[in-house]
């Protein structure tokens, strides 16, 4: 496992949160489905999450106006979630959301088109 950067360290932090608190779940299919329903609003996308993956995520995110944040290794977001790796993490909550694309901006890690 990769030590994540400072940069991810806050990311990290909310995501757990968010998870912890029920506010955030992770996987690919859930991701999807938050999407679909219109109750998704930030999305975390490990940087070595699966050709497949980010075809099936970051296209129904950037379609629904959903910003899609840079995250660490898959290994290292399952790690910090108490998961086998992960590759995509979806918020729910619009509080976390905000809070979690705002770290992004600051430490350069959101996704643009």
């Amino acid at each position: 496992m990769a030590t994540p950067d400072p940069a991810h360290e806050a990311l990290l932090g909310l995501v757990g949160l968010g998870v912890r608190g029920g506010l955030a779940m992770p996987g690919v299919d859930v991701a999807r489905a938050w999407l679909r329903r219109g109750n998704c609003y930030a999305i975390m996308l490990a940087r070595d999450a699966s050709p497949r993956s980010r075809l099936k995520v970051v296209r129904l995110a950037r379609r629904s106006g959903v910003p899609i944040v840079a995250g660490p290794d898959a290994e290292t977001l399952g790690a910090r979630l108490g998961r086998p790796p992960v590759m995509v993490v979806a918020v729910r909550d619009r509080s976390l959301a905000a809070g979690l694309v705002a770290a992004a901006r600051t430490g350069d890690r959101l996704m643009e088109d």
